[in-house]
């Protein structure tokens, strides 16, 4: 999806706006992630970029997208322009972490035994 959304309409309250065009984007994510994956791949990876307009874009992770339209928004520009491409990619597995044993830790010091108090 390539395309710019304008943040002013007339008769429209300005945040709805914003909400609708963040609502859009994500259906389009929606949709996108619905699709069939192709041979060998196991999930959808997105080029995003977001800026006032094309130009000026800024290259964004899927993440950030929504917060990058609220800080198109709140500088009081006319548009946003909002480009998401899907590519098939391939989730990588974490590295595995051996467990962490503290070897140099003191041992915890033993309690003063209670004497017995006559009275």
């Amino acid at each position: 999806m390539k395309k710019t959304f304008p943040l002013k309409e007339p008769g429209k309250v300005d945040a709805r706006v914003v909400e609708a065009v963040k609502a859009e984007v994500r259906k389009y994510l929606k949709r996108e992630r619905r699709k069939k994956l192709p041979e060998g791949f196991d999930q959808w990876d997105f080029a995003c970029k977001v800026g006032p307009d094309q130009a000026v874009a800024e290259t964004k992770s899927v993440k950030d997208v929504f917060s990058a339209i609220d800080v198109v928004a709140k500088t009081e520009a006319p548009q946003v322009y909002i480009e998401l491409l899907a590519a098939a990619g391939k989730r990588f597995p974490a590295a595995a972490v051996a467990p962490t044993v503290v070897t140099d830790a003191a041992p915890p010091e033993a309690a003063p035994e209670a004497s017995p108090q006559t009275e």
